[in-house]
């Protein structure tokens, strides 16, 4: 039963339409459908189709006023949806936005507490929802010593210690590891049985929630900038059955029908650019979150890191790209790439960063800087000092290849998460670093925008680039002939 003592919701939008202030194209229009109490949904769309806009408008979170125009009616249980808040449990894309305390603990029980839940009930819930989402850390722990994988349960564990009616989850398992997909798919299986909850997924890859939902809703028509409702509604494998060649072309990703895997095999590895022996790194001085014996970054070659969640991948990212000092052992950048700035790539000026080593975060939003995407791209350039022309002509090519053209004039954070991921992608290779050290740069894509990174991707390493990518997706690393570094609990 959900804590306000209301009974599960039913989700209803009637004709609804919604476009950000800064965008000239809606993001949805004309979205009619009923999802009734208990229904458990997978909500499918290209990147950029409006799934995640759908979810914060029935959780009642979408800007007002200024922010942005609307047509038509959400609502929850007969009641416009922003006058509901607090009714529908909601995990964000990015878990870093729903991080709000600075211990597990406290940012867990933080939703029950403002709900009045007594102290009690409180922990044994906050201990119960850690324990179903497979965050095994102690209650003390920093937020912030979370990596991006913990985070996400964090969030979900935050939403299921309050028992709403409705469950809204937007791509919950996006950034785990495949072990930890399995885990939270399952726990939010065991609620939704527990509880009867109506549950809506956003999730790019179907298969991990077949066995889940009972209902799947497609959205479409928002691929290059236009704007469509509901194409496709029925029972999971009539739809996939009934519709599953068109929604495959639109960039849904169907079971049994895989992406193109489009690069080309790779060529024989360059020289030497960065060595790193007996590496240990730390996001926080004298604390290693892991230790690397040997790694070695090379012209033309694909190192990919993987393991799970929490083993510190993301942290020898940042230490590789010179933006972390060493724990301890050696990182050294060989004068093929130093190019008279010294073997140590944390001392070196952002500028010379900038053509040498360039970076793509896990988070996209903490490296976004501008008012517009075509500004976000041209940041770098103008920073080198390369010609407008030349910019101009940079900036056209990686807005064509990455499906953004239609969002030039947009505001990089109105983007979806799919659309982000690919900005930030794109405003790293901008600049032509030698090496590209790239954290989860296939999160939030679809079928079709993921074959278009990969691609790319390819050329750039068949161009003489060195590529890191910290990934879980195996299918990159398979797509790219990369070399594997998989790192566990013990390095």
């Amino acid at each position: 039963m959900d804590p306000t003592g209301t009974r599960p919701g039913a989700l209803e939008a009637r004709g609804w339409g919604w476009r950000h202030a800064s965008r000239r194209a809606w993001a949805l229009n004309d979205v009619t459908l009923r999802i009734d109490p208990g229904e458990r949904v997978l909500l499918l769309g290209a990147s950029g189709a409006g799934k995640s806009t759908l979810l914060h408008g029935f959780a009642g979170v979408l800007g007002e006023g200024e922010d942005g125009e609307r047509t038509g009616e959400l609502l929850i249980d007969g009641m416009p949806a922003a006058g509901a808040r607090g009714r529908a449990g909601l995990v964000l894309q990015d878990p870093d936005a729903q991080v709000i305390l600075a211990r597990v603990g406290d940012d867990v029980a933080f939703g029950c507490e403002n709900l009045g839940v007594p102290r009690a009930e409180i922990w044994a819930r906050v201990q119960a929802a850690l324990d179903a989402v497979g965050l095994d850390v102690p209650l003390d722990r920093p937020t912030k010593a979370l990596s991006g994988g913990q985070k996400q349960r964090l969030a979900l564990a935050g939403a299921l210690t309050m028992r709403p009616g409705i469950l809204l989850l937007d791509e919950p398992t996006a950034n785990l590891d495949p072990a930890g997909v399995g885990e939270v798919r399952d726990a939010v299986a065991r609620v939704a049985a527990e509880t009867g909850l109506t549950l809506v997924v956003v999730e790019h890859r179907v298969e991990a929630w077949l066995g889940v939902v009972d209902r799947v809703i497609v959205l479409g028509g928002a691929g290059r900038g236009g704007a469509g409702g509901v194409v496709a509604d029925g029972a999971p494998d009539e739809v996939l059955r009934r519709d599953g060649a068109a929604l495959a072309a639109e960039g849904v990703w169907v079971p049994g029908r895989p992406p193109r895997h489009p690069a080309p095999a790779p060529l024989p590895p360059g020289r030497p650019l960065l060595e790193a022996d007996d590496l240990a790194v730390a996001r926080v001085r004298d604390t290693p979150v892991t230790r690397v014996a040997r790694a070695v970054v090379r012209e033309r070659g694909v190192l990919a890191v993987t393991g799970p969640n929490g083993v510190g991948k993301s942290t020898l990212g940042l230490t590789l790209a010179g933006l972390l000092p060493a724990a301890s052992g050696t990182l050294v950048a060989t004068e093929t790439l130093a190019d008279g700035e010294g073997p140590t790539p944390i001392r070196w000026s952002s500028r010379a960063l900038l053509t040498r080593i360039g970076t793509v975060f896990q988070e996209p939003e903490h490296q976004l800087l501008t008012r517009t995407v075509r500004d976000e791209l041209a940041v770098g350039p103008r920073a080198l000092g390369v010609a407008e022309p030349d910019i101009e002509a940079r900036v056209d090519e990686l807005l064509r290849r990455l499906r953004l053209d239609h969002l030039g004039a947009a505001n990089p954070y109105t983007l979806s998460g799919g659309e982000k991921r690919r900005l930030t992608v794109a405003a790293a290779i901008a600049t032509r670093p030698r090496v590209l050290v790239l954290d989860e740069p296939t999160f939030g894509q679809d079928a079709r925008t993921w074959s278009e990174i990969v691609a790319l991707l390819a050329e750039l390493r068949d161009a003489g680039t060195a590529i890191v990518a910290i990934t879980h997706d195996l299918e990159v690393v398979r797509a790219l002939g990369a070399d594997e570094l998989r790192m566990g609990a013990d390095g």
